[in-house]
């Protein structure tokens, strides 16, 4: 498997059947992120994304989502060195708007930190929704075009057409990090059986996994398992 997706769900309800506090549910979930990722450094996998933060989020309370935007910031420093001891790469996907410019800075000094990492690539994806990257990436290809014709505006013959200009293979070229690869399998804790907008362009080929069980409650152990599955699935892409 080169790329494998996690959606971690299931952080307040698993406090909530503890008695627990619903933020403790999320400072849970996140050593869990680190937990996994340190074992898949280990692992035959180069990429591995994990879904933290939904452009939807923002419509929970004012409490808990100032409790993840620190959650992410107190954190995110610790997880970069932990990775590059582990010749990992942290990338962050996302949408910028509306989060502070001083997490923004230490999300890119993670980036930064462990840009010439050849092991593991971690994917966090924050503040991240599919359709939002694609209308980014669209946006993106639609101001490359103007570019374009701008520039040779002398010589309209040098104009591409539209056809011929938008592309997949082009559109592909301005989603978030286009370096990283469609996911192969996207895993969904809590029992819940949908993807809620993750990695939409990139899954159009993917494995499904929905395991019974939350976030917090996701063992090193487990991915074993996962991994076999994936290896049990016939992969015919259409043909």
């Amino acid at each position: 498997m080169e790329h494998i997706g996690f959606i971690v769900d299931g952080n307040r309800r698993w406090a909530k059947e503890r008695g627990l506090p619903t933020l403790e549910g999320h400072t849970r979930g996140y050593e869990k992120v680190e937990d996994i990722c340190e074992a898949l450094t280990e692992m035959d996998v180069k990429y591995a994304s994990f879904y933290i933060f939904s452009t939807e989020n923002w419509g929970r309370s004012e409490e808990e989502v100032s409790y993840l935007m620190k959650l992410l910031d107190n954190n995110i420093p610790r997880l970069a060195k932990k990775m590059k001891k582990n010749n990992a790469k942290v990338v962050v996907l996302g949408y910028e708007s509306r989060v502070d410019e001083k997490l923004l800075k230490k999300i890119r000094d993670a980036e930064e930190l462990t840009k010439d990492c050849t092991g593991l690539t971690v994917c966090l994806c924050f503040n991240y929704g599919g359709h939002q990257e694609i209308l980014d990436a669209s946006k993106a290809l639609a101001l490359e075009y103007k570019d374009v014709s701008h520039a040779n505006m002398s010589d309209p013959s040098k104009i591409p057409s539209a056809d011929d200009f938008f592309t997949i293979e082009n559109l592909a070229k301005h989603i978030y990090h286009p370096e990283v690869p469609p996911v192969d399998m996207i895993v969904r804790t809590s029992g819940e059986q949908r993807i809620s907008g993750f990695m939409l362009w990139r899954s159009a080929y993917s494995e499904f996994l929905f395991l019974d069980k939350y976030w917090p409650d996701i063992e090193t152990s487990d991915l074993e398992g996962i991994f076999k599955e994936y290896e049990s699935r016939g992969r015919r892409f259409g043909k």
